[in-house]
């Protein structure tokens, strides 16, 4: 059996789990770089009976499925990835399971980008590494409007994070309620004053058809020239081109972001030059407890996948 492991980019999935245990001695193939191009990756993934790959990473089309006649199993990181077709895979019978998965990391990060962007701490730390001293002004939380898109299971506890700071908190998602605001600490507003409102706006949402470019330019032109925009969730919520251009003319004070229309981020893209947005390679999620969680799953579910199928 050959196994291959996705996407690895900080070579770390053959140290978070015993891949030795996985009954007949199978051939494990890591690979740590993402690959774009369709050819060469049927290329690649070809000979492989099992793909171990990080959700929402590599995406596994119907189109791929397609072309990978030998493939029998998908062991997919979290308990849900949207870059698997999952009828096409039942169609070519490749079976996909699913590992467990913490909200927690997340939560964490999407604070520390907002205290980031707050107190300025990349540019004084760059500032500081090139022989420099204080370069700025850091802002206050206290007495600040936190606006949260989405108030689900990341949603809720960043709104109460924001409670604890002293911060005025306030939500608003497409069936949010005025019962699940206030149980959550916040108050429900309309969309648009969301935006207009926001000293730090927060994005908590799943990607979907209806989600993606739920902000827009409509909705940036609503936002202070003071505000951050904070977006740990899934890069295509926001409109790239409009939100690029609300940056380069200063229509909003920043924004703190970890993901991105596509991944990895090209090298020529304008978040990697502008001095007002605070830009980290996808990390948010990964914690040292929830990839040990992922890859020790994923041992577990490929080891029971091949028990089964040797009975």
């Amino acid at each position: 059996m050959k196994i291959a492991i996705l996407d690895d980019y900080q070579e770390i999935a053959m140290r978070m789990a015993d891949w030795r245990s996985i009954p007949g001695t199978p051939e494990i193939k890591v690979f740590t770089d993402h690959i774009f191009d369709f050819a060469q990756l049927v290329d690649r993934l070809f000979p492989f009976d099992v793909l171990c790959i990080m959700r929402e990473r590599t995406a596994i089309t119907a189109a791929l499925l397609e072309r990978l006649p030998n493939l029998k199993l998908i062991a997919s990181t979290g308990f849900r990835n949207a870059a698997i077709d999952l009828e096409a895979a039942r169609k070519h019978h490749v079976e996909v399971l699913h590992t467990g998965y913490s909200s927690t990391p997340t939560i964490e990060f999407a604070w520390a980008m907002i205290l980031g962007v707050a107190r300025n701490i990349a540019s004084e730390n760059a500032s500081l590494r090139a022989g420099g001293w204080q370069t700025g002004v850091g802002g206050d939380l206290k007495g600040k409007t936190l606006a949260v898109l989405g108030l689900g299971n990341i949603g809720s506890p960043v709104a109460a994070i924001g409670r604890a700071f002293g911060m005025r908190v306030i939500a608003w998602s497409p069936n949010l309620t005025k019962e699940k605001a206030e149980s959550s600490g916040a108050q429900l507003v309309t969309k648009a004053d969301l935006f207009r409102e926001a000293d730090f706006l927060t994005v908590h949402m799943v990607l979907s058809q209806e989600t993606r470019g739920i902000i827009g330019e409509s909705e940036l032109a609503l936002m202070k020239p003071s505000s951050y925009l904070i977006n740990t969730s899934r890069g295509p919520l926001i409109d790239e081109a409009p939100l690029i251009r609300a940056l380069e003319n200063k229509k909003i004070s920043g924004l703190a972001v970890d993901v991105f229309e596509q991944e990895p981020l090209p090298a020529d893209h304008p978040f990697r030059r502008l001095n007002n947005v605070l830009a980290t390679p996808h990390i948010g999620y990964g914690s040292q407890s929830l990839y040990e969680t992922f890859y020790r799953d994923s041992v577990v579910n490929i080891t029971n996948w091949v028990l089964k199928n040797n009975r």
